[in-house]
């Protein structure tokens, strides 16, 4: 019965020793896994980047180019203007 404890701590030893490689294996694979990642979001980051610097120049653009008309704008967009319109378009459909 006393030669048992002995063999239980090598095989205790012996579990821990394999549990540990396996999980440095884990570890070695989901670290390069990691950087596959970060490298790949650091691409689609720069793609989303370049696209919202082109939205802000089209929006830059539209805006340079609606500038004329603005005044225009506001003035059709009050609401005595809508009212007017709405009143014509009320006598001229009855």
């Amino acid at each position: 019965m006393s030669s048992v404890g002995p063999w239980l701590l090598v095989f205790g030893a012996a579990v821990i020793v394999v549990e540990g490689t396996i999980s440095a294996v884990w570890s070695v694979k989901l670290a390069r896994q990691g950087r596959a990642l970060a490298a790949m979001l650091e691409r689609e980051r720069g793609l989303v980047q370049g696209d919202v610097a082109r939205l802000h120049d089209t929006l830059e653009e539209t805006r340079r180019l609606w500038e004329p008309w603005r005044r225009a704008l506001r003035w059709l967009r009050h609401p005595f203007v809508a009212a007017l319109l709405a009143s014509f378009w009320r006598r001229v459909a009855g």
